[in-house]
């Protein structure tokens, strides 16, 4: 099997998937160094960024480079000068010469003299791996188990519970997860993220009665420099958690509920706070906890009752301003999962939003057809 200096895989990686990877794999182990090109559209809603930190956290290997290209230009197969301004982007891109183009398509060949390269043909058939990037486009929870863990993270649906002291959030998240599990299939993998400032609490009074035996929760004070340190692990927590969950992850609070926490026991905002928990914005509906008719029950990391109908009113106030897709549960345990389950349902149904690839104009009468675009791969 003959040896080359330097490969090429191109593709828009839209998402990668199993069937990418296996070409990607298999070309690197024919080549001294095997270059990945990322082409992305600006239409497209996968950031050309994001993929090109997938496939880097996928194929480490160090004969492998990745690179990518914003490319613009719809693509007519039956057109030289639509191919040759296709080729100045990747020439752009990929200055070095080639030897050997490695592609699973009908174009590889063309693609390949182009570059004055070797046409490498692998699984056109796509029998080992039959999976495409349109198709995972169409239906993410279909193909699943074709995507890696970053990929997964990305597309991973996230529920948060946020809501004042005692008043079920933990037992909410809990439920939801038991809920969606029972049902099976993909579902039967839903994980639940817990509330890493309680165990961050647990440990801080823990500490403070190691050295005052008797002290209790009213003992423990709270430093600003704290909740910073709170929001960004629970934020790596529930990451960590998406990317090997199922298609929905459900979270008992997250690093924006971290934000009115902080006002709650220091008395005003926090920037750091409020910065992590924009970064990290990846959630998708936010499920709000009433404290009407729910008991206050202290069980040792509690107190202020009477502070839980102004946080439940800042909880609120601060979705909204955010501009969060909140849905505010109410009534008796059987009654607040079945409002949380028909929100959680109504996002997934919805789907995942993907941005249409460009388009070439076609068939008269200012209709449209797919582009049969050379850098789809799979």
């Amino acid at each position: 099997m003959r040896r080359y200096r330097h490969g090429l895989v191109l593709g828009k990686f839209y998402p990668p998937h199993a069937g990418h990877h296996h070409l990607v794999a298999t070309a690197a182990d024919r080549c001294d160094l095997l270059t990945v090109l990322v082409c992305a559209a600006t239409v497209e809603s996968v950031p050309l960024a994001d993929r090109v930190a997938w496939l880097r956290e996928i194929h480490q290997d160090p004969g492998i480079r990745v690179v990518g290209t914003v490319d613009d230009i719809p693509m007519d197969v039956r057109d030289p000068a639509i191919w040759d301004a296709h080729m100045a982007v990747f020439r752009a891109a990929v200055p070095e010469p080639v030897d050997a183009v490695f592609t699973s398509e009908a174009y590889g060949g063309e693609l390949a003299r182009r570059f004055g390269a070797e046409p490498v043909c692998v699984d056109p058939a796509r029998s080992l791996f039959p999976v495409s990037g349109t198709a995972v486009r169409a239906d993410p929870v279909a193909h699943w188990d074709f995507l890696r863990p970053p990929v997964r993270a990305a597309l991973t649906r996230r529920v948060v519970v946020v809501g004042a002291e005692s008043t079920g959030t933990t037992t909410l998240a809990r439920d939801l997860a038991d809920h969606y599990r029972a049902r099976g299939g993909l579902s039967a993998r839903t994980p639940g993220v817990p509330e890493y400032g309680r165990e961050f609490s647990e440990r801080k009074l823990a500490r403070l009665r190691a050295a005052r035996p008797g002290a209790d929760w009213s003992d423990v004070v709270f430093g600003s420099d704290e909740f910073p340190v709170i929001a960004r692990r629970q934020a790596e927590r529930e990451t960590e958690a998406a990317r090997l969950t199922s298609p929905v992850l459900f979270c008992d609070t997250d690093a924006f509920a971290t934000t009115v926490w902080h006002e709650r026991y220091i008395g005003g905002p926090n920037a750091a706070v409020a910065e992590i928990a924009a970064r990290t914005r990846r959630q998708h509906l936010w499920l709000l906890t009433d404290h009407t008719g729910v008991p206050f029950e202290d069980d040792g990391l509690r107190d202020g009752e009477e502070l839980r109908p102004w946080m439940t009113g800042r909880f609120a106030a601060e979705l909204a301003r955010t501009g969060r897709r909140t849905v505010r549960v109410t009534g008796p345990r059987d009654r607040r999962l079945t409002t949380a389950v028909a929100a959680v349902d109504e996002l997934l149904v919805e789907g995942w939003d993907f941005a249409d690839p460009l388009v070439v104009p076609g068939g008269g009468a200012g209709a449209a057809v797919p582009v049969p675009d050379l850098t789809e791969h799979r």
